[in-house]
């Protein structure tokens, strides 16, 4: 028994003519609502091996910039084992970052084209693992685009000049800026002083220190912010090792 197609009609003809281009419609509306969808935001988990480069913190990256910049995890520096409290993390920017007077670390602008931050917890070596941590140093990296680098280096000295100490929580916190040689491109060691407390708000006598350290690194530049434990001093001497270890292990990672 045979079997045959019948031709579409005139009328057939005249609805199928109709119904290609809406078909056509509304798959071009289909592909255009998926694009978008694409352009979500990215959930704020980082992946473990790259640091969150969050740039909304300090201006909006450069409009000029042709490429992303992924600040990797392997940029930043670590602590010899017999130092680390605890593994290094993530940080976001503005948590990491010190304030003095104002805004004075977070005036990247627009020449930011990547910023991520990652902490470090540090112990004394040899001392028990039931201890509670000696300090943390939080360390932030800022890419620029054109000379944004060196440009924040000079806003952030004349910001620092302009805030010989400032008050914090009552008490007043004075600051001591140097020239730290060797270290980068160009670099600047900030020391904090105020007078110590105890865990009851009360004067012990002493004072307390802290410090910050500021390098660049052809491109970027990084911000090291080392804090004591619960308001004590931070170890000088650990600092300058991250940073020197640091700003060594960003110079690697530009090349």
């Amino acid at each position: 028994m045979s079997h045959y197609t019948p031709l579409p009609t005139a009328r057939a003809r005249r609805l199928l003519a109709l119904t290609l281009p809406l078909l056509g419609t509304v798959a071009l509306t289909a592909a255009c609502t998926v694009g978008e969808d694409r352009t979500a935001p990215a959930p704020s988990t980082a992946p473990p091996s790259t640091a969150s480069a969050a740039t909304g913190q300090v201006g909006q990256p450069s409009p000029s910039a042709s490429t992303p910049v992924t600040i990797p995890t392997s940029a930043f520096g670590e602590l010899p084992p017999e130092l680390r409290k605890s593994p290094r993390r993530a940080t976001p920017v503005a948590d990491a970052l010190p304030t003095l007077c104002g805004n004075e670390f977070g005036t990247g602008g627009r020449q930011v084209t990547a910023s991520a931050s990652m902490t470090l917890t540090y112990k004394t070596a040899g001392e028990p693992a039931s201890n509670v941590p000696q300090g943390m140093i939080h360390q932030t990296i800022f890419t620029f685009d054109g000379d944004g680098a060196s440009a924040y280096m000079r806003r952030l000295l004349g910001a620092v000049r302009a805030c010989p100490s400032y008050d914090q929580g009552g008490n007043p916190v004075k600051v001591e800026s140097r020239a730290l040689p060797g270290v980068g491109d160009e670099a600047l060691l900030l020391t904090r002083r105020w007078a110590e407390e105890s865990l009851n708000g009360e004067r012990t006598g002493r004072d307390a220190s802290s410090q910050i350290a500021v390098a660049r690194v052809d491109g970027a530049v990084t911000v090291f912010h080392d804090q004591g434990w619960e308001g004590t001093s931070g170890n000088a001497a650990i600092l300058d090792r991250v940073v020197r270890d640091g700003v060594q292990t960003i110079d690697t990672w530009q090349r």
